[in-house]
C-alpha cells in the first residue's frame, strides 16, 4: 500500500497550483456526500440547497478571479446513482462558482479504457490518485512520477474530449424529484 496523505493535503494543493486542476470522479457514491445533511435533505425531496457550502464556492470564485481553471469530469452510470443525481442537482451552483463540470456516461468511459480511479491533476505535474472503500475516502497518494503524470493527463485529454457540457447531460437526465 503506498503511503497515503489527507484531504487537507489535497486542500493546500489548491492553495499552490498555478493554471489548471482538474479531476476525474468515477465513484458510484461518496460517504461524504450521503452522510451530510444536504444529502439526506435533499434525498427527502427538499431540493438542493448550497447552505454550507459558502467557503468552498468562495474559494472556487478566487481561484477563477486569478485566472486559474478547475474543472473536472464526473463518470455517470445509466441510470445515475442516487449519489450521482445529488450531484448533478447540485452542479449549477459549483459551475457559477467559476468551476467547468463535464459527465461522461460510465459505458462510454470503459470504452475508452478510463481508469475508475479518482485523482486530481494539478498544473500537469502533480497527480493525487483518491483511494477509496465503498465510497469512503481513505486517503491520497500523491504522486511526481513523469510516467504516471503523463498518463493521467493522457487520460485527463480522452475525458475532457468524450465529455459533454453540463447543460447538454442534464438535459438527458430525467429528474428523479
Amino acid at each position: 500500500m503506498p503511503e497515503l496523505v489527507s484531504t487537507s493535503v489535497l486542500n493546500g494543493l489548491f492553495d499552490t497550483f498555478e493554471h489548471t486542476a482538474w479531476r476525474l470522479e468515477t465513484q458510484r457514491a461518496y460517504e461524504a456526500d450521503t452522510k451530510s445533511d444536504r444529502y439526506k435533505r435533499w434525498a427527502r425531496g427538499e431540493g438542493y440547497s448550497a447552505v454550507g457550502r459558502e467557503a468552498f464556492l468562495n474559494g472556487r470564485r478566487a481561484l477563477a478571479e486569478q485566472g486559474k481553471r478547475v474543472e473536472r469530469v464526473r463518470i455517470v452510470d445509466n441510470p445515475p446513482t442516487d449519489n450521482q443525481r445529488y450531484l448533478l442537482d447540485g452542479a449549477q451552483v459549483t459551475i457559477e462558482a467559476g468551476e467547468d463540470i463535464r459527465y461522461l456516461w460510465r459505458a462510454d468511459a470503459e470504452r475508452l479504457a478510463l481508469p475508475m480511479a479518482d485523482f486530481w491533476l494539478f498544473d500537469s505535474c502533480t497527480l493525487a490518485r483518491f483511494h477509496h472503500e465503498d465510497g469512503r475516502t481513505l486517503g491520497l497518494e500523491l504522486i511526481t512520477d513523469p510516467a504516471a503524470v503523463v498518463a493521467a493527463c493522457q487520460v485527463r485529454d480522452a475525458a475532457w474530449h468524450f465529455a459533454a457540457l453540463y447543460e447538454e447531460f442534464a438535459a438527458r437526465v430525467p429528474s428523479a424529484m
